[in-house]
């Protein structure tokens, strides 16, 4: 008796564990569709919003339909463009996913309200010619196709797991409506031209200097007798550098909206906040020093904070930029509606900003881990030294491209320090194993399979987001073709 109940309850307990494995397989299952659902309710309470808003406006059936595809929008961005800025952060170990989604979430809402919603024009910066659209009809149609189509670019880029500029996304998504409603001698080449050279720029721009931090701190930090007296000297200067790089970008997007704020100005301000930093650091740093032990590993203890705040800094002036990709168009369709000129700059009311600021934060929060995880720990691997080196690197690269007059973008400007991060590591790796083999010295054992395993990038990661940058503006180009010939369809 007392064999069979055993034999019972052991057979109970394994059905009862395979329900759990189930039950528990099923919840991850639908853990995507959790996030579809909610990112859906809120497309609806944005295009409720709209509509409330909107009232007895002419066309409210069109802004309504125009927010709901700037919600959208604002989604893809939040899902895709915020990797750039919390993933060095998240892969160095200096913020847990949870930390650095919150940390986000909330300097993004900040940066699109308090320093966002400056003047936006709505032909995106001069791709088409003043006149192409001369009809408020077309205008609004093309605006929509060219929002409707970024959005669903930008949503099949972070689906397959690459980073791409939302700036790119809407540049594309103009360029294809404009040709299709007014012919391809309304757009403006040129322009076009820069911002395909900027596809190549502002990576490298953003490699180059990520890998030339990088080997200053090797070289002046890492490969001296006492690391730590030259942490004591140089992790103040690096913190005093972040720290003017980031005054000078948010005085030409903050103060801007007070005051005129020239470039001068904007550089001069970041030199005074970059000193005032650097000084006050000094003492937490020689705190934060004291007791380390002398080696590479007990050096992460110093980046931490600065890396977490440049993080949020970063997100700040994010959706302070960012906010106008995601509605920018519905701005221009509600001026066009009230009678508006459509070929003249239009300002994001509060309502429309505060579409674009929550869905930026909502987006990140249903599906930024992805992509956070993807540009954080599977490129190549990142301390909070390195990190601190990409974040350094898309801060001054924006300042060093707004002085030069260059249409870069801050997607590839970030990726691009962590590639270039990698490459050096890569570069720095293979010449010491080589000085290493031609001395003699006991690091000769490496075998050549060893040293290529240790291929610091991933190549297919990297493959996969340079496709993606590359086709960007032709494939975004391509759906706005379609949807504006469909949406033309639906208004005729």
């Amino acid at each position: 008796m007392q064999r069979g109940g055993s034999h019972h309850w052991k057979t109970l307990d394994r059905d009862l564990g395979r329900l759990s494995r189930l039950e528990a397989a099923s919840l991850y299952a639908a853990r995507p569709l959790v996030g579809v659902g909610l990112a859906l309710v809120f497309v609806i309470v944005a295009a409720l919003m709209a509509g409330l808003t909107s009232g007895t406006e002419p066309g409210g059936l069109v802004i309504i339909l125009a927010a709901a595809v700037g919600a959208y929008m604002a989604l893809n961005i939040g899902a895709n463009d915020v990797a750039n800025n919390m993933g060095p952060a998240v892969g160095a170990r200096a913020l847990s996913m949870a930390g650095a989604i919150a940390l986000a979430a909330i300097c993004e809402t900040a940066g699109a309200l308090l320093a966002g919603g400056e003047v936006v024009t709505t032909i995106s910066e001069g791709i088409l010619s003043p006149a192409a659209l001369t009809s408020r009809g077309t205008f609004i149609q093309a605006m929509l196709a060219a929002s409707l189509s970024a959005a669903v670019w930008v949503n099949i880029a972070t689906w397959i797991g690459a980073p791409v500029s939302t700036t790119h996304a809407v540049v594309g998504g103009v360029l294809g409506a404009g040709i299709v409603a007014a012919g391809v001698g309304s757009v403006s080449w040129p322009m076009i031209g820069a911002i395909m050279a900027s596809w190549v720029i502002s990576p490298l721009m953003g490699g180059v200097f990520a890998a030339a931090v990088l080997a200053f701190i090797k070289w002046r930090i890492m490969y001296v007798p006492d690391r730590i007296a030259a942490a004591r000297v140089w992790v103040p200067v690096l913190i005093g550098l972040m720290a003017a790089a980031f005054a000078a970008y948010l005085a030409l997007k903050g103060l801007s909206r007070v005051a005129a704020v020239t470039l001068p100005q904007a550089l001069g301000l970041g030199a005074l906040v970059g000193l005032a930093v650097g000084a006050l650091s000094v003492p937490l740093v020689r705190r934060q020093a004291r007791g380390l032990d002398n080696r590479n590993g007990a050096l992460k203890v110093l980046f931490r904070l600065p890396l977490v705040i440049s993080a949020g800094l970063l997100s700040f002036a994010h959706g302070a930029n960012d906010v106008a990709n995601a509605v920018g168009p519905l701005a221009a369709i509600v001026r066009a509606l009230q009678g508006g000129i459509v070929d003249e700059a239009v300002v994001l009311p509060v309502w429309v900003m505060l579409i674009g600021a929550v869905g930026i934060s909502c987006g990140l929060i249903l599906f930024g881990p992805k992509l956070i995880a993807m540009v954080g720990n599977q490129i190549t691997k990142l301390n909070p030294m390195r990190a601190y080196c990409v974040a350094l690197s898309a801060a001054v690269t924006v300042i060093a491209a707004s002085a030069l007059g260059l249409p870069v973008s801050s997607t590839h400007i970030a990726v691009g320090g962590v590639f270039g991060v990698g490459f050096f590591r890569e570069w720095h790796a293979e010449r010491r194993a080589t000085r290493a083999t031609r001395t003699r010295t006991p690091a000769k054992r490496i075998a050549r399979e060893e040293r290529q395993r240790r291929k610091l990038v991933r190549r297919s990661h990297f493959l996969t987001i340079l496709a993606a940058w590359l086709v960007t503006v032709p494939a975004a180009a391509a759906l706005s073709a379609l949807c504006f010939l469909a949406i033309s369809g639906l208004f005729s």
